[in-house]
C-alpha cells in the first residue's frame, strides 16, 4: 500500500490562526482532521469549503456509524439523505447545517466511526474495546489528572468525580474508533481522507492525530480547529479558526445539561 511508504512525518513550519480563505489552499497531507463545534454553522460552512477544495477519496465521520455511513447516496436530496442516515433521530444539530459537506464530498467514500452506546459504557468500566490503538496503554497519572479537569470543564462542573474517569476513557475511545476509520479508508481509498468531528478530536496532543502517529506514523496529519474563543499561541492544533459563538436562547449548552 503506498501510503504506507516512508514519508515526511514532521509538518513543516506553518500554522497557527488562519481565515476560512486558507482553506481553499490547505498543505498537502493524507489526512486532514476538521474540527468543529457542533452546533456552530459557520464551522460546517467552513468544512464544506474545505472539503470542496481538497476531493478528498473518503470522509471519515464522528456522526455516523458504519451501517450509516454505507447507506450514503451521492446525488440524493437533503431530505432523502436526512431520512437515509436517521440524521434527524439521531441527537445531533440539525441535518441542513451538515449537508453541504455532503454535497462538497461529491464522489468520496463515506466511513463512520461513531461509537455504540454498549461499547462507551465497556470502555467506561474499563474494558479495552479496540485493540492495538493505545487503549491498552495507561495515561501517566497527570495526564489523567489533566483530561478529567477537561472532562469537568466541558461539562459545565455538573458531573460527578467519579464519572470522569469514565468519561475520559469513552474519549479516548472515540478517538481510537476514529483513527481505525481512517486507518481503513486509506487502505481502501489511498486518500486523502478528511475527518469531520469535534474539534476536541482535533487535537494534537490528545485527539486522532496523536493516535494516528502511534499507529501510523509515516502517515501526514494536519489538524484544523475550530473554536468559539481564541486558544493563544499555543493551541493544540496544526492550524485553527475562531468563529463567533451562537447567542440568543439555547446559545449556552450548560442550559441542557443543567
Amino acid at each position: 500500500m503506498k501510503w504506507l511508504l516512508p514519508l515526511v512525518i514532521a509538518c513543516p513550519a506553518w500554522g497557527g490562526s488562519i481565515t476560512p480563505d486558507a482553506l481553499d489552499k490547505l498543505p498537502v497531507a493524507d489526512v486532514y482532521v476538521l474540527g468543529e463545534i457542533h452546533d456552530n454553522a459557520d464551522h460546517h460552512q467552513n468544512q464544506a469549503r474545505a472539503v470542496a477544495a481538497l476531493r478528498p477519496g473518503a470522509l471519515v465521520w464522528e456522526m455516523l456509524g458504519p451501517d450509516q455511513a454505507a447507506r450514503v447516496v451521492h446525488g440524493a436530496t437533503m431530505a432523502d439523505l436526512d431520512a437515509l442516515l436517521d440524521w434527524s433521530g439521531s441527537g445531533w444539530p440539525e441535518f441542513s447545517m451538515y449537508f453541504q459537506i455532503f454535497v462538497a464530498a461529491d464522489e468520496a467514500a463515506h466511513y463512520g466511526a461513531d461509537v455504540p452506546r454498549s461499547d462507551l459504557m465497556r470502555a467506561m468500566d474499563g474494558e479495552i474495546v479496540i485493540a492495538g490503538y493505545g487503549l491498552d496503554v495507561p495515561l501517566a497519572p497527570e495526564d489523567q489528572v489533566a483530561r478529567e479537569l477537561e472532562q469537568d470543564a466541558a461539562h459545565c462542573g455538573l458531573l460527578p468525580a467519579e464519572m470522569l474517569a469514565g468519561m475520559v476513557a469513552a474519549q479516548r475511545l472515540r478517538d481510537a474508533a476514529l483513527a481505525q476509520a481512517v486507518v481503513q479508508a486509506m487502505a481502501d481509498t489511498g486518500g486523502p481522507v478528511v475527518v469531520i468531528a469535534g474539534s476536541g478530536h482535533a487535537r494534537r496532543d490528545i485527539g486522532v492525530p496523536a493516535v494516528l502517529a502511534q499507529v501510523v506514523p509515516a502517515l501526514r496529519v494536519l489538524s484544523v480547529g475550530q473554536v468559539q474563543d481564541d486558544p493563544g499561541p499555543d493551541a493544540p492544533f496544526d492550524m485553527w479558526i475562531t468563529s463567533p459563538a451562537r447567542t440568543g436562547t439555547g446559545a449556552d449548552p450548560c442550559d441542557a445539561l443543567r
